[in-house]
Formats: C-alpha cells, structure tokens, sequence
C-alpha cells in the first residue's frame, strides 16, 4: 500500500472518531501517532487531511450536497461521508494530483470500509464534484480574458459526403 493511500486511510478513521468524540482534532492526531505510529510522510499527510476537512467540513459538505443528487448529507453514511469529505478536499487543494487519481483512490477506500454500492455511490458524487470544479475554473479563467484577446472559435469543418455521424462508428445492424 503507498504512503498516500495509507495517510487516507488513517485520516478516514480519525475523521469517523472525530464523528463520536468531543476532543478536537490536535488531540486525536496526538493520541493516535503515539498509539501507532505512521512513516514519517503518512503521519504528516494524514495530519494535514485531517485538520483541512476538519476546519472545512461546512464547506466540503455544501460541495458533496450540491453534486449529490436526491441525497442530503446529513443522511449518507458516516464513512462514506467522510471519504466524500476527504476527495473533495484534496481536489480542492492538493495541485500535484489529478482529479482522477483522488477520486480512484476514495473509491477504493470506499470499496474496502463501506463496500461495493458505496464505491459506485463515492465515484458518482466525487465525479459531479469535479465536473463543477472544472466549470468554476474554466469560468474564472475566461472572465480574467481581456475581451481583446478572444478569438472566434475555429468552426468544425463539415463532414464529407457519406460518411457517417459518430466517427465512423456502425450499430450492430449495420445502420
């Protein structure tokens, strides 16, 4: 298991201890690094998930709610929940990681502690919280356009004749 994999799996059972207990999360982080101790790059990266989700928990869950259709928050399982919390997390702040590779490893995560339907549950909500990250981004990156470096979208050039639609793609009848 890679060290990153390990620190999530470590901050997804600190977060659902935080879940039952009233201590904050300094002092759960401290009891559990002299209880187990992680690597050195585990431990620190479990730590910094922990304390991000845990400042940001209003601000995640509004995300999960806003991609989650038909399901309130509030509602979901406590470590599907959590797993939610920690993707979308790292999405919004861990810029060495692709979307993708963030929402594989919680389904993953989700496959092991919740099981199958949640894996399928975590990849569609995680996949709706990057598809409105990729839209905030693109809105902020062409409002900061200055109007003078638009140009006009290049126009698709039309399909020869006899060709068909879809890439050349034929249904199984032939049509």
């Amino acid at each position: 298991m890679g060290r990153r994999r390990s620190a999530r799996e470590t901050a997804l059972q600190i977060l659902y201890e935080l879940e039952f207990n009233e201590s904050g999360p300094e002092e759960v982080l401290r009891r559990r690094k002299a209880e187990k101790p992680a690597g050195a790059g585990a431990g620190e990266y479990a730590a910094w998930l922990v304390r991000g989700v845990f400042g940001r928990r209003s601000e995640l869950d509004d995300r999960i709610q806003g991609a989650a259709r038909n399901w309130r928050v509030a509602r979901m399982g406590l470590v599907d929940r959590n797993i939610l919390r920690l993707a979308v997390y790292e999405m919004l702040e861990e810029k060495t990681l692709v979307p993708a590779i963030i929402i594989n490893e919680a389904v993953e995560i989700a496959r092991r502690f919740s099981g199958g339907e949640s894996a399928v549950f975590v990849n569609g909500v995680l996949d709706a919280v990057r598809r409105a990250l990729s839209g905030e981004a693109g809105a902020n990156h062409t409002s900061e356009k200055n109007e003078h470096d638009r140009s006009p979208k290049p126009q698709t050039p039309p399909r020869p004749a006899g060709t068909p639609r879809g890439g050349g793609r034929r249904t199984p009848s032939g049509q």
